[in-house]
């Protein structure tokens, strides 16, 4: 469990670590992409997707991997262009990571998952990964980091006005909760041996008799009475008492027929399997809990957040488009 757990985090920040080769090894390694004037090579996307490539041979249909490898290494490709643009820029801005900050990081990447210094050191050496080579990656994330909180985050003012805004479109006019009270009647039968015919005798008694008891509780006689003399369901006991229900509370056939009722009103019969079925609704209540809620400070801040990460996500796309637009960038 915690193997898969620093795969997933090593995948967010190992992108971040490739540094560029020097021009002697590019005889002996090919380069897929040029970044101003840096390089990805072949070299840097193997290693960073060797355990996205291992889990597709483990675990995708053997027609499918070639296709599956491929779309992978788009993307890691992807990412790592992105990654030299975002170390590009915060060199042009004299961004840096102190190795306290590095030293700091790892700490709380070991607390928050329970390593102890041996379990961390036993991950790394099976990721392939030196404790240089992790530090490096943590360095560029942390880069990353600061490089996106000063050119974006700290730009981000959520105004009053736009959180009393989602608030009135979110909340206040969400509709309210119904709850219904139902009665039920209805006549089930044992058919072991199914006839051959369109309808066989028991369903057609069962059908008479629950014919019978909704003529008789559409004239108005008392309905529990009527289930209590018809009815052989196990409601009957209760004279036909099911409670009280919110629509999300029944199943399909019963939203159907009971949303549509008002109080005293009697649906028409139901053919369920094995069953007819028939329901009176006594009430209908709002849910007045759920009818308003207020802006206090806890729902306040969580606009806030949500507006926040929504406007630093689309900040975000714009200005990378802007700086991709602006560098030098071939895949080849």
């Amino acid at each position: 469990m915690k193997k898969h757990w620093l795969y997933i985090l090593l995948t967010v920040v190992f992108i971040a670590h490739i540094r560029p080769v020097p021009v002697t090894a590019e005889i002996i390694d090919s380069v897929v992409a040029v970044v101003n004037d840096d390089i990805v090579t072949r070299s840097d996307v193997n290693r960073i997707g060797k355990p996205i490539f291992q889990q597709i041979f483990e675990e995708a249909p053997l027609e499918q991997q070639k296709e599956a490898v491929e779309q992978a290494r788009k993307k890691i490709i992807a990412q790592l262009i992105e990654n030299k643009l975002l170390i590009q820029q915060a060199a042009a801005l004299n961004i840096s990571v102190s190795e306290t900050e590095i030293t700091q990081a790892k700490k709380q990447v070991q607390q928050r998952n329970n390593f102890t210094d041996e379990e961390f050191r036993d991950e790394l050496r099976k990721m392939g990964l030196s404790k240089a080579q992790y530090r490096e990656s943590l360095r560029d994330q942390i880069l990353r980091s600061k490089l996106i909180s000063y050119e974006i985050q700290s730009k981000i003012v959520i105004p009053e006005k736009e959180i009393q805004r989602y608030f009135k479109e979110q909340y206040s006019n969400t509709p309210p909760k119904v709850t219904y009270y139902v009665l039920q009647c209805g006549v089930s039968w044992d058919e072991k041996q199914p006839s051959a015919r369109a309808i066989s005798v028991a369903e057609r008694n069962a059908l008479n008799k629950v014919q019978l008891a909704h003529q008789l509780a559409q004239k108005g006689q008392d309905f529990k009475e009527v289930v209590r003399q018809y009815s052989n369901l196990a409601s009957a006991a209760d004279g036909g008492d099911l409670g009280s229900f919110t629509k999300d509370e029944m199943a399909k056939y019963m939203q159907d027929a009971i949303t549509v009722l008002q109080p005293g009103d009697i649906s028409p019969i139901i053919h369920r399997p094995h069953s007819y079925i028939f329901f009176k609704l006594l009430k209908k209540e709002l849910d007045t809990n759920n009818t308003k809620q207020v802006l206090d400070k806890k729902l306040k801040e969580e606009i806030r957040n949500k507006l926040y990460k929504q406007e630093a996500e689309k900040r975000y796309t714009v200005w990378l488009k802007k700086i991709r637009n602006e560098a030098y960038v071939k895949i080849l």
